[in-house]
């Protein structure tokens, strides 16, 4: 099963992930990070297709899409 992994310390909380998501798996968090950024956060991983939309679209390089058979 395909799945994306979102580096909180990276994230900036633009939100072009959670628009380039076909199937609107990638949402906004309410709870900050570390330097004070509501960041992205990965929903209803069963749903995920791997399309990689939402990694393509991140400019800081946050996000991390596995294909099925990866780790």
């Amino acid at each position: 099963m395909p799945k994306i992994v979102i580096d909180e310390a990276r994230c900036k909380g633009c939100g072009l992930c959670t628009i380039a998501c076909p199937r609107k798996l990638v949402k906004m968090s309410d709870a900050p990070n570390s330097l004070g950024y509501n960041v992205a956060i990965f929903t209803e991983p069963e749903k995920c297709t791997g399309c990689a939309l939402c990694a393509e679209m991140c400019p800081d390089v946050a996000i991390t899409v596995y294909k099925e058979g990866e780790p």
